[in-house]
């Protein structure tokens, strides 16, 4: 099946995402906290979040906590089939079926919380573990976003 990614592509972003994922939960809860202190707007989707007002609180949240090490353990499920493009799609497509259909998420917070996994990349790791993932990030936001549009999002 065809690839998205040239063998070198897949080899330097998988030891990119290797270095976040290895604190999986940490660094989620970290990605989630900033989009929800700088983007407010996202928290109405999360119920349980919106009383919380201080960082510090969410940081402490299990309900953060969980989704934060949810989000990264579906973006690692695709950064093992990134030299699959039918496996990738297998995972990428119920799960913007998902927040499209049942969860109405508006697809624009995919980008926002793929730009701030590249940041936080880029001050742990510097700018060449952050280069080596921002195709991964564009092909998992433009892949959502094919979802969304074949939900008449």
């Amino acid at each position: 099946s065809s690839t998205m990614f040239s063998e070198a592509e897949v080899q330097s972003a998988r030891g990119a995402w290797e270095k976040i994922f290895v604190d999986a939960e940490d660094n989620g809860t970290t990605v989630l906290v900033r989009m929800f202190t700088e983007h407010p707007d996202t928290k109405s989707y999360f119920t349980h979040f919106k009383g919380m007002d201080s960082a510090e609180e969410m940081k402490q949240s299990d309900q953060v906590r969980g989704h934060g090490k949810r989000v990264f353990t579906a973006i690692n499920d695709m950064v093992q089939h990134l030299d699959n493009s039918e496996a990738f799609l297998g995972i990428v497509n119920p799960l913007g079926k998902k927040h499209a259909t049942q969860l109405k998420i508006d697809p624009k917070n995919f980008r926002i919380i793929c730009d701030i996994i590249l940041q936080l990349m880029e001050e742990k790791f510097g700018g060449d573990c952050k280069a080596s993932f921002e195709k991964v990030t564009n092909e998992i936001c433009t892949h959502l976003n094919n979802v969304y549009k074949e939900a008449g999002w």
